[in-house]
């Protein structure tokens, strides 16, 4: 059954009411003033599950820049010295066969 929601406008008071759908809606209110009840349109929440609404259907396309992560560099060793021969955190970049080195 829906909850309805009432206003007085002598009292001010707003008061919920749970109705079925085929009732009348309510004229007296609690404070005992009779035509002074309106019936307050309220706001539905929606949800739409499953396949063949467009909300589910067709999603907003995210950017690549969002969606992908940035990866931090490896930070060197504490030990490397930076000579290509005797650390391997500056070694050369491998080449693709048939290359010449650069």
């Amino acid at each position: 059954m829906p909850t309805y929601v009432y206003e007085c406008s002598s009292c001010n008071d707003q008061f919920e009411v749970e109705q079925r759908m085929t009732e009348n809606a309510l004229d007296k209110c609690h404070c005992g003033s009779t035509g002074t009840v309106k019936r307050i349109i309220q706001p539905v929440g929606v949800m739409f599950k499953g396949s063949g609404f467009h909300i589910n259907d067709y999603k907003p396309a995210v950017p690549e820049s969002t969606s992908a992560e940035v990866k931090p560099e490896a930070a060197p060793a504490a030990d490397c010295t930076g000579n290509p021969t005797t650390c391997a955190c500056s070694s050369p970049e491998p080449t693709a066969q048939g290359e010449a080195p650069r």
